[in-house]
């Protein structure tokens, strides 16, 4: 019987689980979530999580952990924690064959081919074929991954390419860039300055200063870009008061989504033409699931398929949102499996 470990590790909360592989299919045995910051050395956290299994039990050979940080040469320093991973190290460590840190967005890349119903929706209908895939997703930031096949499988490929600049394409855009730029005193702004769920925040107080009239959201606009500024922890949750009203009918607040699904639908297309994953494109990240009927609406698909001579290559490119929020602990799972050779 093959066991195999996966974890999805974060500056908050670590998820670590094992798996059974039965003839091919994955079915979990056990598992738990650590609080990150009680922890100084990640390797005792995870001995101590290996250590918890039943006394007889069969131990892991291979695993896979995600990890919120870029993954250089099979190391990885956490940005909001003094961890630093060795692959390795951690695999003789832990007595296991062989371990892989991944990029916890990256990591997705690996979980696409095998999702079930209930952890995607369908955004819309396409003619799925061979080739690559790719996920995007807008939350607190903006993840971009892309998915090559190569001869054992996928072969997932990290990205920073939402901090690309932000290309405006109307001259609202323009204006929206611009003050950002200047508001936020930024030297560029970026696609994720916009088309995150942050971004959705910055759009929605451009509305506020354009309009120059009160509104029933401005003194929490005014303190979450205050808190935003100082990098508080707790402020008010801005983008989703603005969902929030934009679905009861709130004029400004529905404008500035409208916007804002525009610009996501735009880089959206821009990643399927780079990428040319006719194999599917995935929307993932907080706002997912939280905007499923939005990123179904002309607003986003309208923008998503303004590309020229282009659009019928993107019509046939099949969308889809990742709806899990364990797709990273599933996803490593899925990794590990491939490790086995």
């Amino acid at each position: 019987m093959t066991i195999l470990l996966a974890g999805d590790i974060g500056g908050t909360k670590t998820l670590l689980a094992t798996y059974r592989l039965e003839e091919g299919q994955m079915v979990q045995l056990r598992c738990e979530r650590f609080a990150s910051a009680a922890w100084d050395d990640f390797s005792a956290l995870l001995r101590q999580f290996l250590a918890g299994a039943e006394a007889g039990s069969e131990a892991p050979s291979h695993g896979c952990l995600a990890i919120a940080g870029p993954v250089q040469d099979g190391r990885v320093r956490l940005t909001n924690l003094p961890w630093q991973l060795d692959e390795l190290e951690l695999a003789t460590a832990c007595g296991l064959e062989r371990l892989e840190l991944v990029n916890d967005f990256a990591v997705l890349i690996y979980g696409l081919p095998h999702l079930g119903e209930s952890q995607q929706a369908l955004v819309r209908e396409g003619v799925p074929q061979p080739g690559p895939l790719a996920i995007l997703g807008a939350g607190t930031g903006l993840g971009v991954a892309i998915g090559v096949p190569g001869p054992r499988g996928l072969i997932a490929l990290a990205s920073e390419a939402a901090h690309a600049d932000f290309s405006p394409r109307l001259e609202r855009e323009w204006r929206l860039k611009q003050w950002l730029q200047q508001d936020l005193a930024l030297e560029r702004v970026s696609i994720e300055r916009i088309v995150s769920g942050t971004g959705l925040g910055h759009v929605f107080r451009w509305f506020l200063h354009e309009s120059g009239a009160g509104h029933g959201l401005t003194q929490a606009a005014q303190a979450w870009a205050l808190a935003e500024r100082r990098g508080d922890a707790e402020r008010p949750d801005l983008p989703a008061l603005v969902a929030i009203a934009a679905g009861e009918g709130d004029p400004q607040a529905a404008a500035a989504l409208d916007l804002w699904l525009a610009a996501y639908g735009s880089v959206a297309g821009d990643l399927a033409l780079q990428s040319l994953c006719r194999g599917g494109l995935w929307l993932g990240g907080g706002t997912a699931a939280k905007l499923l009927s939005q990123l179904r609406s002309q607003a986003f698909l309208g923008s998503f398929g303004a590309k020229g001579r282009l659009t019928p290559v993107l019509e046939q490119i099949p969308l889809r949102a990742l709806i899990d929020p364990a797709a990273g602990l599933f996803s490593a799972a899925c990794r590990a499996r491939m490790l086995l050779g």
